[in-house]
């Protein structure tokens, strides 16, 4: 809700939207792009031009138009009826495929489109979705329709027991459906074929869910997981959207009673009996297209045997043999012990870091727009963890309001500007133990103020102990150790986050508060910096401008020993963090330790720095 408050629409999908932490779920989001409307039929709009060229004033939307496949039903063609302005869609010209029925849109070219616009982050493409290279998180791009294709209706209204209900059903149906850059295997005209998503409708399915559903769902993953993908030969063949499928299927066909406790090891056997006639016909049929047969190219007469093998004996072993496979060392209480308080708080931590994101937003009315929403959710919220999820979002949206703001430097009688800065900084400061510290810190840098800058950089790298949780994606056992000695349950997040993470401190495109030797990092994006690189780096500057070459030497090589471990960890950002130790060596005077760090930012493998090269091409212009 938050972060689609602004001009992004950002989609929560896998196993953790839809309320399962298992291990090994996934972090999965999917950016829907706005400014391109997919409408079902003609007469849904008025516009009918067919060429981008021919189309004089440019719309912001772009109109395409889903022509379902007969011979591919879980996939549509997009037909373009109206081109829209390409620098707001991200697609242009180029991404359409010329046929003589029309202009399509191509999966490779809308795709190619995106790497384009962000040559910064070395997309490459991964089936439907773009990962930075190196990284193992997918960024998933893709189209919205605001109706449910033809093939799809049918769905809505066949006959069914008493799930899923109508209200669930009706909200489906007002959602309509996503659309995805990846057609089907070993077609000649799979670029122009869009494989048709309900990822949305399914989240809305696992959400109306009973607490038996749900238990149901979690023994089917981990069957799979730990089961049936422990056999080489089959590996792979099954997936847990099969899974999840098959529950489907399941849910509608029987009496919802049936989902009880006492029923639990019955429901999963009726999921496992579905899964079994489909891998023996070779068929499983997507829930809401029966047409489409997801095993297509993945499940045949030739490899099924031992699929079925292995299932048939699941089957047949019983609840304490399936115990003992999914949960060793297994006993009889199992399933009655409760976790400990102290580790569902700290599950629950950690659930949130994984998902907290940050936002990158220069529109300074829009971020006003989000921090009034989280007020407003502050106040209506009854869940404390929620309220402090919200608090910590106002915080970060401060920091990146503060930074929005004309420069501090410039000073107008009529309009008090340091006022705003402080209201910002201080509320930003509540975002964690110090990254809104260092916020506080480069104001005072951009405004001379170095003595002031120095004090606050002291305390941010007292804060920054060994034992203190930086906030990014992925955790060691050890960090989440450390990590629970810190903090106790009667503490909230909010506190929690306070005393015992650390965040970097993120400098928007064209932040009003980047250190004046830094500009040139953010004329393109934003950039985030470890805090005790961005400490190291204020106290060389500090102490370069108060003429201090003395403690200005130790800092610097506090700077270089601090970067090159962050580099040698294989960082995501050690590009950004090489190209910063550059300017400082150039400024040191240190011309040679400076074209060595700019080349090696351009060497980086993840997010290479937009003004490394810049940098190093300037290097020795006099």
């Amino acid at each position: 809700m938050i972060y689609n408050a602004i001009n992004i629409t950002q989609i929560s999908s896998g196993s953790l939207a839809e309320g399962l932490d298992l291990p090994g779920s996934d972090i999965d989001i999917m950016y829907v792009q706005n400014k391109i409307a997919v409408v079902r039929n003609v007469r849904n709009t008025k516009y009918v031009k067919t060429k981008v060229q021919d189309y004089k004033h440019p719309m912001q939307h772009a109109i395409l138009v889903m022509e379902t496949d007969k011979d591919h039903s879980g996939f549509t063609r997009l037909r373009l009826i109206a081109a829209g302005d390409e620098e707001t869609i991200n697609v242009t010209p180029e991404c359409f495929a010329n046929t003589t029925q029309g202009l399509y849109l191509s999966v490779n070219g809308f795709l190619n489109g995106i790497k384009e616009k962000t040559p910064h982050l070395h997309y490459i493409s991964h089936g439907p979705c773009l990962s930075m290279t190196g990284e193992i998180d997918d960024n998933l791009f893709c189209l919205r329709s605001k109706y449910l294709p033809y093939n799809a209706i049918p769905w809505t209204m066949r006959y069914r027991r008493q799930w899923p209900s109508n209200i669930v059903i009706g909200k489906i149906k007002k959602y309509g459906c996503l659309l995805v850059p990846i057609g089907p295997k070993n077609v000649s005209d799979s670029d122009i074929l869009w494989r048709l998503s309900f990822s949305m409708a399914e989240k809305q399915l696992v959400h109306s869910f009973n607490f038996t559903q749900l238990l149901c769902y979690g023994l089917l993953k981990l069957t799979l997981k730990r089961i049936v993908n422990t056999n080489l030969d089959i590996k792979d063949l099954l997936c847990s959207y099969f899974m999840k499928t098959a529950l489907f299927w399941v849910s509608e066909e029987v009496d919802i009673d049936t989902f009880q406790i006492p029923n639990l090891f019955r429901c999963f056997v009726l999921c496992l009996n579905k899964l079994i006639s489909w891998v023996k016909n070779c068929y499983c049929p997507n829930y809401f297209i029966p047409d489409h047969n997801m095993f297509l190219e993945k499940i045949t007469p030739e490899n099924n045997k031992m699929l079925l093998h292995v299932l048939i004996s699941i089957q047949s072993d019983g609840i304490d043999r399936l115990m003992r496979n999914l949960f060793p060392p297994y006993n009889g209480h199992y399933l009655l012990l409760n976790s400990k308080s102290e580790s569902s708080f700290i599950t629950l931590d950690f659930l949130f870091y994984r998902i907290c994101g940050y936002s990158n937003e220069t529109n300074i009315a829009l971020c006003y727009k989000v921090m009034t929403l989280t007020e407003s959710l502050i106040k209506t919220e009854s869940s404390s963890f929620i309220i402090d999820v919200c608090k910590h979002e106002y915080a970060r949206f401060s920091q990146l309001t503060g930074q929005l703001l004309p420069s501090p430097i410039i000073i107008n009688k009529m309009y008090n500007i340091h006022k705003y800065y402080h209201k910002n900084l201080q509320d930003g400061i509540k975002a964690d133990a110090v990254s809104g510290w260092l916020l506080y810190a480069s104001f005072y840098y951009v405004t001379g103020q170095y003595n002031v800058t120095l004090k606050l950089t002291n305390y941010v790298l007292s804060r920054c102990s060994p034992d203190m949780l930086l906030l990014v994606f992925s955790y060691s056992e050890e960090r989440i150790n450390s990590y629970r000695q810190n903090v106790h349950s009667t503490l909230t997040l909010f506190e929690r986050m306070n005393v015992a993470a650390v965040g970097c401190v993120f400098y928007s495109k064209h932040s009003s508060l980047i250190l004046g030797e830094l500009q040139l990092e953010v004329n393109k994006i934003g950039i985030d910096i470890p805090p005790i690189v961005m400490s190291h780096c204020l106290r060389f500057l500090c102490y370069h401008h108060l003429g201090n070459n003395f403690n200005r030497q130790q800092a610097l090589c506090d700077l270089n020993s601090t970067v090159k471990e962050y580099w040698a960890k294989g960082y995501t950002r050690s590009s950004d963090l090489l190209t910063i130790l550059g300017v400082c060596m150039q400024l040191s005077g240190d011309k040679k330790l400076a074209f060595e760090c700019f080349q090696n930012a351009l060497q980086c493998d993840v997010m290479i720095c937009p003004s490394a090269k810049i940098r190093l091409s300037n290097l020795f212009d006099v």
